[in-house]
């Protein structure tokens, strides 16, 4: 789906020390076994809101 956000491009994600939940969002301020923009998709059925782009990234897709 075009609509999906990949977390990797977004500055709100980190990696957590928690084996159980490794993906965490700052700017929702919750952890996850799956990107959270993943959990958002699951649970909302829409593109995550808070994506913002890290700096120095173009919006193309590579």
């Amino acid at each position: 789906m075009s609509d999906r956000v990949n977390c990797y491009r977004c500055k709100h994600l980190y990696i957590t020390w928690d084996e159980r939940f490794p993906y965490g969002c700052q700017a929702m301020n919750f952890k996850s076994k799956i990107f959270p923009s993943q959990e958002v998709y699951n649970a909302s059925g829409h593109a995550c809101l808070k994506f913002s782009l890290k700096p120095g990234l173009s919006k193309e897709k590579k």
